[in-house]
């Protein structure tokens, strides 16, 4: 499958700070990937390089077989981190006006808008300036700027922040859409959550180098914490008959219910069988590694990150960003 994205010995610097550090990542066509990091880890100053709004200081990035994006810009859409709308334009002329630059025939184009803002939920917001909308609106109406023209390639640079729980699960499903047809799409975010149920391919990136590039598939089979979550029924389950059963190495408590943590060799099926017959259980089931907890693995075994204060600095560093972004969503509607 050729590569809709090739970066190849890729850096970066502004000043003395490294901002990008000799990156090699390959996107295939039809994929779609993650980009995921801490904020200030070099996912968007990436994303930018990829669409020639910066240059690499050194190293080469091609984009869909072309040498830079500018010479396949009417086939990626792109939804920068600092939103770009024509704030006095009116929200339907303005998504005419992004179509029609990206070679859309105007033939039908206004029909399209309709129905586009129908299927997001802002039907009535057409002949309103986009300055009127919420940030949660506008977001919307900059999302369907960059799709209207049913680019190949789609980037999208935090393409949640600002949205309530409802609209962030609307935009999961456009994003599939858009994939089920066939259509590249890269995202970057530093909420991990929003990678881990979208993608089906991950790139984590701290302090500007690659720490994984693997399908989620293979991080899940490969950081396996062998740990079964058991949630009784009622109090009629302790910790000690768990951590009495054969197969289990260490028993903690987790809200609700127990973490046993599996020993080395033991088959995870038949453990599970053995606790299920010792009390009636709400919950029975394999923990599933987070994408937080493999980064903050990867990193602190890499001996970055120890300076700052170890897992709980790079923890911190990782819900900064998503706190700010849920500090940011008063008054959002659809």
């Amino acid at each position: 499958m050729p590569d809709a994205i090739a970066i190849r010995g890729v850096t970066k610097k502004f000043g003395p700070k490294v901002a990008v550090d000799h990156l090699d990542l390959t996107v295939p066509e039809g994929s779609l990937y993650g980009f995921i990091g801490p904020n200030g880890a070099g996912k968007s100053t990436t994303i930018r390089m990829v669409m020639s709004i910066f240059f690499p200081d050194q190293g080469e990035i091609s984009v869909l077989g072309k040498r830079s994006a500018v010479e396949s810009k009417d086939r990626i859409g792109y939804l920068p981190e600092e939103r770009g709308l024509y704030r006095k334009m009116k929200v339907g002329a303005f998504l005419r006006y992004m179509a029609r630059l990206k070679g859309v025939d105007g033939a039908g184009l206004d029909t399209k808008v309709r129905e586009w803002l129908g299927r997001v939920g802002l039907g009535d917001v057409y002949r309103k300036k986009c300055q009127e909308l919420s940030k949660g609106m506008q977001q919307k109406v900059q999302f369907l700027s960059a799709i209207m023209h049913e680019p190949d390639l789609i980037i999208l640079d935090e393409p949640f922040s600002g949205l309530d729980p409802v609209n962030s699960r609307l935009l999961r499903e456009l994003i599939h859409e858009q994939h089920e047809k066939g259509r590249t799409v890269i995202f970057s975010t530093h909420v991990m959550a929003h990678a881990e149920t979208i993608c089906d391919h991950v790139v984590m990136i701290n302090r500007g180098k690659k720490v994984l590039d693997m399908t989620i598939e293979e991080l899940r089979s490969q950081h396996d914490p062998r740990t079964i979550i058991v949630e009784p029924m009622d109090h009629g389950l302790d910790g000690a008959a768990l951590e009495r059963l054969s197969g289990v190495r260490r028993v903690r408590r987790e809200g609700e219910g127990f973490e046993a943590a599996l020993a080395d060799g033991a088959d995870p099926a038949e453990v599970m069988r053995r606790v299920f017959d010792l009390a009636p259980l709400r919950r029975l089931e394999r923990k599933r590694v987070s994408l937080e907890d493999v980064f903050i693995s990867i990193v602190l075994g890499q001996g970055s990150g120890t300076d700052d204060g170890g897992e709980e600095a790079l923890r911190a560093s990782l819900k900064e960003g998503a706190a700010a972004e849920e500090a940011g969503k008063g008054g959002v509607t659809a």
